[in-house]
């Protein structure tokens, strides 16, 4: 069944909306989809949830997309359950998918260690998306395929989501589930005048910009495809991502206080990565433990040494936090180590027509690095001058955060505001507050924050409710 035929099923209760709470969730990737499982299992009481999106299908949003239906996620089982209180529930989703688990014997009688394709996790979240609407037949669905441009306060406390629809309603409730706020589109592809490229390259020659894991998946789907040209990576930073363990690497962290200030936190974890692999665990298990302690870390650094941990530390932390599964990694390190795949760090320019111009980390030049086509597989930060989130603003309804990575939220994904206060009514759940909360892109902390967001709403809007 089709996303619009599923929610076409509960428009004869239309007319019942306009009497009960509207809540306004603005994305359907992975965050937006999370939120409203989250909706209709802790808030009780009759509402209507519209779902703004001009993506006419589901998706993991830009973080989770790939145009390879194989590609595997980078978290494993365990760690992607959309149930707060059963972290085995996309275990034994999986385990009673007869097709999986024949394709998947090895793994029998759990799957929790493994990495699944991406697919497979959609699948998964869309089905407990259909169970929760199924099962909640007092609240009613609506999709809106046009895209949210502005949203302001307007009739006391409730919120106008402008669009390409003039007769938008007014909601009680609004959830900013954008992702990255970028289209959803899986890689934006550049391509120089390919007739030119070929008169400057020996042999085929692909240009991949970025090094996280839409790299790795953009590379590992050409070679899969069968080309066998150069690829050259053009990375800022190049900080390729790191390898999983074998094994889950359960977190362990040092009992020790920890140091205030950026330049010695980062010598407390270095030395307990080298003392977790002498007692021999690993430094993946110390990254882990690390994440218990990365908000309050964050909060407590001053904006200066933010600023120095965005400008110096962040592509190798994220490179050492998004890793990839051991044969995955191992792929990678063959590639390079063949030589049909290079790195090069440096700072990317604009393109020729014949390739795109680069400045070589230590040069004080440029040159033409020539190719047929360019990939752009960076994945970018919220465009906060785009003009949803610039309503925002101008509106007085959120802030950037100190580094403008996003909107400055508190734990719940609410908007701060100068005087110490949160916006009510309004969340931003997932990337939007990373610059608030680190890790925030990940699915486990979408998870408890899309939760966190629903039991607010169920105290706030409906006090007397309680969780299904």
């Amino acid at each position: 069944m089709t996303v619009h035929g599923l929610f076409s099923s509960k428009s004869s209760a239309s007319a019942r909306a306009s009497a009960i709470p509207r809540i306004a969730v603005v994305g359907r990737g992975f965050s937006g989809m999370m939120t409203a499982i989250a909706l209709m299992k802790r808030v009780r009481t009759p509402f209507h949830l519209q779902l703004f999106d001009p993506n006419s299908s589901v998706s993991g949003g830009q973080a989770l997309s790939s145009s390879r239906a194989s590609t595997i996620l980078n978290t494993r089982v365990r760690d992607l359950s959309v149930s707060t209180g059963d972290a085995d529930d996309f275990n034994d989703w999986l385990c009673s998918n007869a097709e999986f688990r024949a394709a998947v014997p090895a793994a029998i009688p759990g799957f929790r260690q493994i990495f699944v394709p991406k697919t497979i996790f959609s699948d998964y979240v869309y089905q407990r998306f259909s169970e929760a609407l199924s099962a909640r037949k007092d609240i009613t669905v609506q999709v809106c395929p046009e895209p949210v441009v502005a949203i302001r306060r307007t009739h006391g406390a409730r919120y106008l989501l402008e669009s390409a629809n003039p007769s938008n309603p007014l909601f009680d409730v609004v959830i900013l589930a954008t992702g990255y706020g970028l289209p959803e589109a899986d890689y934006v592809q550049e391509e120089p005048s390919p007739v030119r490229a070929r008169r400057l390259v020996g042999r085929p020659h692909t240009v991949l910009l970025g090094s996280g894991i839409r790299v790795v998946d953009q590379l590992l789907q050409l070679r899969d495809a069968g080309y066998d040209g150069q690829v050259t990576i053009l990375s800022r930073h190049g900080f390729l991502p790191q390898s999983h363990t074998p094994n889950s690497a359960d977190p362990v962290f040092p009992a020790d206080a920890m140091p205030s200030n950026l330049a010695d936190i980062l010598r407390f974890i270095r030395k307990a990565c080298r003392e977790a692999e002498a007692d021999g665990r690993s430094w993946q298990s110390v990254m882990n433990g690390l994440r218990k302690h990365a908000r309050s870390l964050w909060r407590a650094l001053p904006a200066r040494e933010k600023q120095q941990f965005n400008r110096h530390l962040r592509a190798i932390y994220d490179s050492h936090r998004n890793r990839l599964p051991e044969a995955i990694h191992a792929r990678l390190q063959g590639e390079l180590a063949s030589g049909n795949t290079v790195l090069r760090r440096g700072t990317v320019g604009r393109r020729g027509l014949g390739g795109v111009f680069f400045r070589p980390a230590g040069s004080g030049m440029d040159e033409t690095v020539h190719a047929e086509r360019i990939l752009d597989c960076r994945c970018r930060g919220p465009q906060l001058a785009s003009p949803l989130i610039a309503s925002l603003l101008n509106e007085g309804l959120a802030l950037p955060d100190e580094l403008s990575l996003g909107l400055a939220v508190d734990q719940r994904g609410s908007p701060w505001l100068d005087d110490g206060s949160v916006v009510e009514d309004l969340f931003a759940v997932g990337p939007l507050g990373l610059g608030s909360l680190p890790d925030i892109d990940l699915v486990p902390e979408i998870v408890t924050q899309a939760y966190a967001v629903a039991e607010h709403v169920a105290e706030r809007v409906y006090p007397c409710s309680r969780a299904i």
